[in-house]
């Protein structure tokens, strides 16, 4: 206690900056948990968390057999899959790409133009993919042109995982890249002319000084997203699925929310089955950590 109180005397004006995001985590993200306490009851509204009746593990035991369950698993670790095999190390490559542009203005308006698609909202983006993607719409036309047949393709649930993907890599690629060309800067200069004066080109000062320049920042947010595997995000997926794709694209995140709130009012069902993802997803994060640290020296904690 005598440290704490001696490091806050030293860094209070850190510690009063850092005040209003310890204030935001606590109200908005450790008081809410209070409520998960309904996955383990009947909740009723009249009743209140207190007064609703145990009812134990009767709501996991109820997703676990339903017919449901195998299938939104399946869903959301496909999806996640293929998000971490193709959108993670997009922005990774395209920051290698941008990195080896020499002409500045030419880079700035590849960089400007590849961070807009971030800052435009969830609902225009998937407006924007259904009427793209509607039977006469623009990259149909260009599919047809190709030599496919013309339908409405966010109707046919093989496709939904890959008009997904494509769009969050189109959508996250410039904005994700960030990070990335931030390490990259961080690199000593030194080593590449050392590099260039050994004879080495482009491609092996890439493999040999840039990815293990930036390797530890690829790790930390490979591990974040591996904390993510069962959480996709229900926005986007709610905006473009139907009935039609919901064996491909209904994941556990919008399988909770349409019996949450999506008409059937099932609070408890859905906090229960909220629970599990979150769970799943804090073991996951604790396993990919822990691999980590064991495999190299770059680990969250």
């Amino acid at each position: 206690m005598k440290s704490l109180a001696r490091d806050y005397r030293k860094h209070k004006y850190l510690y009063l900056m850092i005040l209003p995001v310890v204030v935001y985590y606590i109200l908005f993200h450790y008081t809410p948990m209070y409520g998960a306490i309904i996955a383990f009851k009947n909740y009723r509204i009249a009743d209140g968390f207190i007064g609703s009746a145990w009812v134990g593990f009767e709501h996991f035991t109820s997703f676990f057999n339903s017919y449901y369950f195998r299938r939104l698993l399946q869903n959301t670790l496909l999806l996640n899959f293929y998000m971490l095999i193709f959108s993670f190390p997009a922005p990774i490559v395209f920051a290698l790409l941008i990195n080896e542009i020499g002409g500045k203005l030419f880079k700035r308006v590849v960089q400007t133009v590849t961070y807009l698609p971030h800052f435009i909202s969830t609902i225009v983006v998937c407006g924007m993919i259904t009427q793209f993607l509607a039977r006469e719409g623009f990259l149909t036309d260009l599919l047809v042109w190709f030599g496919m047949e013309r339908t409405v393709l966010l109707g046919h649930p093989e496709y939904f995982r890959t008009i997904y993907v494509v769009s969050d890599i189109w959508q996250g690629v410039g904005w994700g890249s960030i990070v990335y060309l931030a390490a990259i800067t961080g690199i000593n200069p030194e080593l590449y002319e050392a590099a260039r004066i050994d004879g080495a080109n482009r491609w092996k000062q890439i493999m040999n000084i840039t990815l293990p320049g930036i390797a530890p920042i690829i790790i930390i947010l490979f591990i974040l997203k591996i904390g993510h595997m069962l959480d996709v995000g229900f926005e986007k997926i709610i905006l473009l699925y139907n009935p039609n794709t919901y064996v491909t694209a209904d994941v556990i995140s919008t399988f909770v929310y349409r019996k949450g709130l999506g008409g059937s009012f099932e609070f408890s069902y859905a906090t229960a089955v909220g629970l599990f993802q979150s769970v799943l997803n804090f073991i996951l994060i604790i396993t990919a950590n822990k691999i980590s640290s064991k495999v190299s020296e770059t680990s969250l904690w």
